[in-house]
Parts: C-alpha cells; sequence; structure tokens
C-alpha cells in the first residue's frame, strides 16, 4: 500500500481520519442528548427542515467541489482563476436559492418554521468559504481543514451542552449550524490569507471559466439533485404517513450509521481522490491498482460497520437514548449495512469524474430515485421506519452495485472491487 500512495497521500488520510474519530466521539456524548432533550417530535422537525432545504444544496453547491480539485491538479496555473470564479457562482447561486425559496416559506409556513429554515439556509451561506477547501484537498494540505472543523468543533460542543442543560429549544440548536459554519470560514480565510501563496487581489469573476466550471460539473448537478431527492423521499413519505415522530426516529438511524461511522470511509475516498487524480493523468496501472486497494478497503470498512451495528446496535441505544428511541433497533441492524455499498458508489463517481463520464453518473441515480420512489410507497405505510431503511438499502444496492454490472463501457470495474 505504501508503494502505491505517498507519505503525503497518507498524512493528508491521517487528518481527515483524527477528525472524524473525534467527532465521533464528540457525537457519541453530546448528540444523544440533544436527541433526548427535543424528543422525537422536535427533532423530527429540525430533521424534516434540514431535508428540505438539503434539497437544493446541489444548486448551492453547483457540484463545483470535484470538478475544482480536479482543474487545480490537472492545471495547477488557473488555481487563482478557478477558486475566485467558484466562489463567485457559489454566491450567485445562494441568493437565487434563498429568495425563491424563502418567498415560498414566508406564504406556505408558519412563524416559528420560517426561522427554522432560514437559519439552516443562512449556515449554508456563510458556508461559501469552503471554496477555500477545494484548494487544501488539491495540495493536500488537508491539517488546515482539521484546524478549522475541529476549533470550531470545541465552540459548538460547549454551547450544544449549555443549551442542552437550559433546555432550549429548536432554534437554539439551528442556530448553531451557523455559528460552526462561521467559525469555519473565519478560520479557512485567515490559513488562506497567511499560508499559502495566493492572495485575494484581483480575486475577478471569469465568465469563460464560469461557464467552463458550469458545463463540467453540470452533470454532478443534475445527479446530485436526484441524490437529493434519492435521500428526501424516505423523509417525505414517512412525514405524509407517520408524522414528525417518525422522521425524528429515523433521523436517529441516519446519525448513528451516516454522521458516525460513513462519514469516515467518505473522508477517506475525499483525501486520497486527488492521489487517484494524478494518478489517472500519468500512470493508468498506477491508477487501477490504487481502486483496486481503495475498493477493497471500503469493502472491509463497510462490513466492519454493519457487523458493528448488527451486534453492539441495541447497546448504544439502551446506553445512550431514552426509551423513546428504541423503536429503532432493527431498522438500525438494517441500515447499517447501506455503507457497504455506497462507499462502491462513491468510489466509482471519483473514476467517471477523472474519466469525464459524469453523464452515467445522472442514468445510476435516476435509478436510484425511481426503485426508492416505487419501493417508500410500497413499505413505508405498513412497515414505518423499517420499510423506509429497507427501501433505501434495495435502492443503494442496484445504484451503486448493480449499475456498474449493467454498464458495459465500465464493468471492469467489478473486478478491481472483487478480485485481486
Amino acid at each position: 500500500m505504501a508503494m502505491l500512495f505517498s507519505k503525503q497521500d497518507f498524512i493528508n488520510t491521517k487528518w481527515f481520519i483524527a477528525e472524524k474519530l473525534i467527532q465521533l466521539i464528540v457525537g457519541i456524548l453530546i448528540v444523544p442528548k440533544i436527541f433526548n432533550s427535543l424528543g422525537v417530535l422536535d427533532i423530527g422537525k429540525l430533521k424534516f427542515a434540514e431535508s428540505f432545504i438539503a434539497f437544493f444544496l446541489p444548486i448551492f453547491f453547483m457540484g463545483l467541489s470535484a470538478i475544482c480539485i480536479r482543474e487545480i491538479i490537472f492545471y495547477p496555473k488557473r488555481t487563482k482563476k478557478v477558486l475566485a470564479t467558484a466562489l463567485y457562482l457559489r454566491i450567485f447561486s445562494w441568493f437565487f436559492i434563498f429568495f425563491g425559496l424563502f418567498t415560498y416559506i414566508y406564504f406556505f409556513k408558519s412563524n416559528e418554521l420560517f426561522w427554522l429554515y432560514f437559519l439552516i439556509c443562512t449556515s449554508y451561506f456563510v458556508r461559501i468559504t469552503n471554496v477555500f477547501e477545494y484548494y487544501f484537498y488539491a495540495i493536500k494540505k488537508t491539517n488546515y481543514i482539521f484546524i478549522g472543523k475541529i476549533t470550531s468543533l470545541i465552540f459548538i460542543v460547549l454551547l450544544q451542552y449549555y443549551g442542552v442543560q437550559h433546555q432550549f429549544g429548536v432554534l437554539f440548536f439551528a442556530g448553531l449550524l451557523v455559528i460552526d459554519f462561521l467559525i469555519q470560514g473565519i478560520i479557512y480565510t485567515f490559513i488562506f490569507h497567511f499560508k499559502t501563496t495566493l492572495n485575494f487581489k484581483n480575486w475577478s469573476f471569469s465568465m469563460p471559466m464560469a461557464k467552463y466550471l458550469i458545463i463540467n460539473s453540470l452533470p454532478l448537478i443534475l445527479s446530485n439533485l436526484l441524490v437529493s431527492f434519492y435521500i428526501s423521499i424516505d423523509d417525505f413519505v414517512l412525514k405524509y404517513y407517520h408524522g414528525d415522530s417518525s422522521i425524528g426516529l429515523y433521523a436517529t438511524v441516519d446519525f448513528l450509521v451516516i454522521t458516525l461511522t460513513w462519514s469516515i470511509g467518505y473522508s477517506i475516498i475525499n483525501a486520497l481522490y486527488p492521489s487517484l487524480a494524478e494518478s489517472y493523468n500519468t500512470n493508468q496501472i498506477e491508477y487501477k491498482k490504487k481502486l483496486n486497494l481503495l475498493y477493497k478497503t471500503m469493502l472491509v470498512f463497510g462490513l466492519t460497520i454493519g457487523a458493528f451495528y448488527t451486534f453492539i446496535g441495541d447497546y448504544i441505544l439502551n446506553t445512550f437514548f431514552e426509551k423513546s428511541y428504541y423503536a429503532v433497533s432493527n431498522p438500525l441492524k438494517i441500515f447499517s449495512w447501506a455503507p457497504l455499498f455506497i462507499f462502491i458508489g462513491m468510489i466509482f463517481e471519483k473514476h467517471l469524474i477523472n474519466s469525464k463520464q459524469l453523464k452515467k453518473n445522472v442514468y445510476r441515480f435516476v435509478l436510484g430515485c425511481c426503485l426508492n420512489l416505487i419501493l417508500s410507497f410500497l413499505l413505508i405505510p405498513k412497515y414505518n421506519i423499517t420499510g423506509a431503511v429497507f427501501s433505501v438499502l434495495i435502492s443503494h444496492f442496484f445504484t451503486n452495485l448493480g449499475f456498474i454490472f449493467f454498464d458495459k463501457k465500465n464493468r471492469n470495474q467489478l473486478k478491481l472491487i472483487f478480485l485481486k
């Protein structure tokens, strides 16, 4: 493994894993207290608001992350123009979505929900500074990202604990999202200004670069919109048939599997992506070996997550959550196997980005959306949360693994996944 990935690649990955492990430990200690303090109903309202806003995130982010990282690696001289243009595009997209979204919310939602949606949406405006993360990823300086996120985490955990102790409501915890990303943004801006060779002078918008980035990122925007719809389907159907309490319970499963454990694998894949991009551009044999190793590593990690929650899930629920959350015991054990397929899809997506086949990313998520939508309406009305997790698991299997089998041009990826 050391012969395939450089020392800097391992350092890059180390910072990401360290960040996620710290977040995991802190999350175990504080987040169940927030869930218990707010109760399943308010947690359901908060998570549904987040899911509703998240549906528009592909337009907020415009699929620029992977494209910008790829462009900085492939064409280093374009770095300043890429980052400046991406920053302006993110600002334009946020204002466009903000006014449309809040025109709707102002007229059709209650006053309390208006402020809840407003705070969550504002948190994404201050998150625009994560454009600097693109650069830190590309130059393999993820220690800067670690500094920003962990510093912010310390402040947020203290405020979360204060909120739990004083029984503050859902708006307080929504407001912490704004503070979280604001702290990160300030730190990123400071580091970028003082620790990099780039500066903020003459950061101007380039129309040709904007067109180039949008054309290249359009398949990602479309596929990410499909992903947003894909992962929101279950929330909408659950809310329609079973109300906010079911969403609150479903959010517990999502927190334990996605936030705490899946995010570690997500970080490893993203941390090693610059190395994959470099090899694709210079050495295809090495590139395939790296893909093979990454697929196998993530398969092992996915199996570990599934086994962990299958055998330890009940203990975690009994130890950290109040009795109203025990109903998610079986759904947790089922959903814990989803990362096994998601990791395969994430690595395959990186290959599609490198090989400029992103249209296929759209096709596979169309498949996932259709399957999840059909299964949700078949299973959720009768089986509630259990039906939701079965729907997601089955659709993940076909979206992330089944699609590769049916894609003739990329079917050789299966050899990289299952063969030496």
